[in-house]
Formats: C-alpha cells, sequence, structure tokens
C-alpha cells in the first residue's frame, strides 16, 4: 500500500456512470456532463447531485426547478466528455454534439434520443444548495430502451481518464 493525496479520493469512490443532465428553462436549454450523484431514497425515488454554481446549467435547474438525467452509453463518450469540456452559455450543445433533444412527459427539460435511459425528475430540496451546490431531485418519470443488454457505461477517474462498466454479475438478493 501507498499513500494517494486525499485531492484523488474521489477517483476510488465515484458513485455511478457519468450521465447527460438536460435542463431547460426561459427558452434555453443545456446539457452538461455530471458524474457527482447519488442515490438518496428508493420511493419516492430521490437523487442528489452537485452542480455547481459556476456552470450554466446551475442558473437553468435552480430556475426551472427541473431536468432530465440522461443515461449515456460508452459509445457516446466522446460526446459526453464534449458536453464536459464546454460551457453551455451561449452554445447549443445538443447541435454541437450531434445528440437529439425529445419532449419529455413530466417535465419541460429534454430528453436526450441517443441515451439508453432518461430520468424525469423535479427539485425537491435545495437546503445543501448555499454550502455545497447540492439539489436533491425526486424521479417523476423515467425511460429506459426495450434494448435486450444494458450497453456499457462509463465511470469518470479523474483527469481524463474513465472506467468501462458492463459485466453484470447475478447473486441472491432479499431486496424487494
Amino acid at each position: 500500500m501507498r499513500s494517494l493525496p486525499l485531492g484523488k479520493v474521489y477517483t476510488l469512490l465515484e458513485p455511478g456512470p457519468v450521465v447527460l443532465l438536460s435542463t431547460a428553462f426561459a427558452g434555453q436549454r443545456n446539457v452538461m456532463a455530471m458524474s457527482w450523484h447519488c442515490m438518496l431514497e428508493f420511493e419516492p425515488p430521490l437523487i442528489g447531485c452537485v452542480v455547481s454554481d459556476g456552470n450554466y446549467s446551475h442558473g437553468l435547474l435552480l430556475q426551472s426547478g427541473e431536468c432530465v438525467i440522461n443515461l449515456p452509453g460508452a459509445a457516446l463518450a466522446e460526446q459526453v466528455v464534449g458536453c464536459g469540456n464546454t460551457c453551455g452559455a451561449g452554445l447549443d450543445k445538443f447541435a454541437r454534439f450531434g445528440l437529439t433533444p425529445r419532449p419529455a412527459r413530466c417535465v419541460g427539460a429534454p430528453l436526450i434520443a441517443e441515451c439508453f435511459a432518461s430520468i424525469e425528475c423535479r427539485v425537491v430540496d435545495t437546503t445543501l444548495l448555499g454550502k455545497y451546490c447540492f439539489f436533491v431531485l425526486e424521479a417523476v418519470h423515467a425511460w429506459i430502451s426495450s434494448a435486450a443488454e444494458p450497453p456499457q457505461t462509463i465511470h469518470h477517474r479523474g483527469h481524463g481518464n474513465f472506467m468501462v462498466a458492463g459485466a453484470q454479475l447475478h447473486l441472491p438478493s432479499k431486496m424487494k
């Protein structure tokens, strides 16, 4: 074992796949790459996420109170990184990165057609917003591709490094 700088701890604990967060408000829309998210509750499904107040999506999410969490497969890795490395103010990232917006059922933010799943969400708690830019979202509708197998997902490991996950292991569970 060797010491790991504390600034790199996140590379060990990244919570899940990199997602594309889409937001919209007053005729403006954006899509950003996000990996700092976590499940907080099963039912109703609550999701916590960090959206920096320096990010264009932060204002759209705060003003609209809703968003869509879109799950891309590894085949979209270049578009995901492109969305994460550009600012959406004054730029249509959907057009720039070849992503197709589709209307959602319950929220004004768009789904992304190329993603294998999408979760429509509403902001339900901003208690930790001022200190941590942490939003609590409630899933209000979810979509998943009818493809037989879910695609591989990408997981951010820091500094342009990603891990691809996709193999599944099934073990008995007592979870309902």
